[in-house]
């Protein structure tokens, strides 16, 4: 019996059988294939004259590839004229460089029937990415945390509409700043089944991304296919920073997508007219995508557009408005001629609370991007405060509302059931419809329904306590975030490890005893992520102490299979914290000293901090708490 019950352990088979078969799972709409056109606001002239007027800032005004030698002489190589950090772009050269870029490409998740193709008339949606604080009906506003973290993602992983999982959904600042990523990543991994995104706050964090994506899908499988889609945003104006291009670098040499995204509030980082900044992001876009494409030929890459126009009285993004709709449309028109995936749009509003004014400004931006032709659309659900905030209550009535974006899409049917000419003779004048034989069969799926909204008579709504939306949503959010646990994972290939040379380097710290092993597996001289980790990855990364050049192989150590399990990621990454002080390498801002853990500010669209406007708005919103 015992021998029988090793040898079941050791499989490692079973425990994941059962938590799938228990686990409980949510219906997932598939991403929006478009049967409607796009809306194209630009003649061939106007679009002609931005085209070239890019090109002229290009060549004449340049751009600042800041803090980044490698990326000076790669430009040099190539033909630019590189004066200092300042790199001139000829005529013609970048639009050549970014023909290497793929029209589209596949994302690949965890579950295969999850995957998203972003490109073409396809459209993938995305939830909110880098608020440092979150709000809900009860605790109000306060800064994010893990936990909150943890709880977005089991929301975006039970709305129907939600093709993707995101990344950074709000910053988990209880988490130190060195290994947050590493927290955050394991919570899409094992929360969640749909793809997600990587790290872009330092190159390094990056690297682990996709070490991690390898002990997930494994090496061959993520060399040979992307499996992350993350956000790399430009410092507007034409500014190209060390860490942001050092992330692409990492994500392009891996094969991995990355949308390549000027921050634009006009007025400040813009222009403020339509055409100029058009200009300014189409230059932007062409010298990212050209020094992707420079780095790796034939890296996936997306066109973004990330534009907000600004309030110039109090100098706050303000959004749903007609110029970001002017812009978003002829972005788009300007991703298609380049024959790249388009990103742009999400729920973007201004309002302190999910109430009308954030209703209209989101609803203005949702239709806005459908209509633009995003194939890729980040911020699609939680969105609050212009991006301060992960609002629970604005997820999940955003996510709702992300229903129409589909059936709007399927545009009209005009077959012989569209026509309905049966149900036209049956009823004939003078009668009604309900009971006709062609609502009978058609009544379920003819209109599209609300699962968040109240559609009952007034007296009824009076009697169950008169429930605005907000209330509704917060009891959605109630009654849904329990039944989500942890999946058990069984990582890609079962493998057996050890030390490629255990008597030439010594060994990571083996986890402590109050980590439960499965039995018949042996402990060995294993970093202790490796326990329940089955991938060679690169020691730097997950075993400090020792040389960033030492990885391990598959010559064999007899851990046997071992599923992922959270608990044990997480203890073995706190026992690291508790004996080294630090996990993996350290940037400059790492190593001060932390008296308090204060939100980071990204380098994304939460807010960068060289970008000038909104780290001045993001200080007020300190000074306030």
């Amino acid at each position: 019996m015992n021998e029988v019950a090793g040898r079941r352990a050791r499989s490692g088979g079973g425990a994941s059988r059962r938590a799938e078969r228990t686990a409980v799972s949510f219906e997932s709409a598939r991403f929006i294939q478009r049967n409607i056109p796009n809306f194209e606001i630009l003649n061939e002239e106007a679009l002609q004259i931005i085209e070239w007027n890019a090109e002229t800032v290009l060549e004449e005004i340049g751009v600042n590839f800041v803090e980044n030698p490698a990326a000076l002489d790669l430009w040099r190589a190539a033909g630019a004229d590189v004066k200092g950090e300042r790199v001139h772009i000829p005529r013609g050269l970048a639009r050549k460089l970014c023909a290497t870029a793929p029209s589209s490409f596949t994302q690949h998740a965890r579950n295969p029937e999850r995957n998203v193709d972003v490109g073409g008339r396809n459209l993938v949606l995305a939830p909110v990415y880098g608020p440092p604080f979150v709000r809900d009906a009860e605790g109000g506003r306060r800064y994010a945390t893990i936990h909150d973290f943890q709880n977005f993602v089991k929301l975006g992983y039970m709305s129907k509409w939600l093709h993707h999982s995101g990344g950074t959904v709000c910053e988990p600042t209880d988490v130190p700043v060195n290994k947050r990523h590493l927290d955050m990543l394991l919570a899409h991994m094992t929360l969640s089944d749909k793809p997600y995104m990587g790290s872009v706050t330092e190159p390094s964090r990056a690297a682990d991304s996709v070490a991690m994506s390898k002990i997930l899908f494994g090496d061959a499988f993520v060399d040979q296919n992307t499996v992350m889609t993350s956000l790399i945003n430009i410092n507007s104006p034409l500014t190209f920073d060390g860490i942001m291009m050092g992330a692409l670098e990492v994500y392009a040499r891996a094969n991995q997508a990355a949308i390549i995204s000027p921050f634009i509030v006009g007025g400040a980082m813009a222009p403020v007219t339509v055409a100029g900044t058009l200009t300014q992001v189409l230059a932007e876009v062409l010298a990212g995508v050209a020094y992707s494409q420079l780095v790796r030929a034939g890296a996936p890459v997306i066109f973004g557009a990330f534009v907000t126009s600004i309030d110039m009285n109090s100098g706050a993004p303000t959004f749903g408005t007609p110029e970001a709709s002017h812009i978003t449309y002829g972005a788009g028109q300007l991703a298609r001629r380049l024959n790249l995936p388009y990103r742009s749009g999400g729920s973007f509003c201004g309002s302190k609370l999910p109430d009308a004014q954030a209703a209209y400004e989101t609803a203005n931006s949702l239709n806005m991007a459908l209509l633009a032709g995003v194939n890729f659309m980040l911020h699609a659900c939680g969105w609050l405060e212009g991006g301060l905030v992960s609002s629970y209550e604005k997820f999940v009535m955003d996510a709702d509302q992300l229903g129409t974006l589909h059936h709007l899409a399927q545009g009209v049917m005009m077959d012989t059931n569209g026509q309905a000419m049966e149900a036209l003779r049956e009823v004939g004048p003078g009668g009604h419809f309900l009971g006709c034989e062609h609502t009978q069969a058609n009544f379920k799926s003819a209109f599209w329904r609300s699962e968040l909204f109240d559609y009952k008579p007034f007296e009824t709504w009076a009697e169950e306590g008169a429930r605005d939306t907000q209330a509704l949503a917060s009891e959605r959010v109630k009654s849904s975030l329990p039944t989500i646990r942890p999946r058990t994972l069984t990582p890609a290939p079962v493998r057996r490890w050890r030390l490629s040379s255990p008597t030439a380097r010594p060994r990571c710290p083996t986890p402590s005893s109050d980590v439960n092993l499965p039995p018949g597996r042996k402990r060995g001289g294993f970093p202790p992520l490796l326990h329940g980790l089955h991938h060679p990855v690169t020691a730097q990364k997950l075993c400090l102490g020792q040389k960033r050049d030492q990885h391990f192989d598959v010559a064999g150590h007899g851990i046997g299979h071992v599923a992922l399990q959270p608990g044990l990621f997480q203890h073995s990454l706190d026992r690291h914290q508790r004996r080294h002080g630090v996990f993996g390498r350290q940037s400059a801002a790492d190593q001060a000293p932390q008296v308090a853990l204060a939100p980071v500010i990204p380098q994304a669209e939460a807010g960068s901090v060289h970008q000038q406007a909104r780290t001045a708005q993001v200080g007020k919103d300190h000074a306030k708490i």
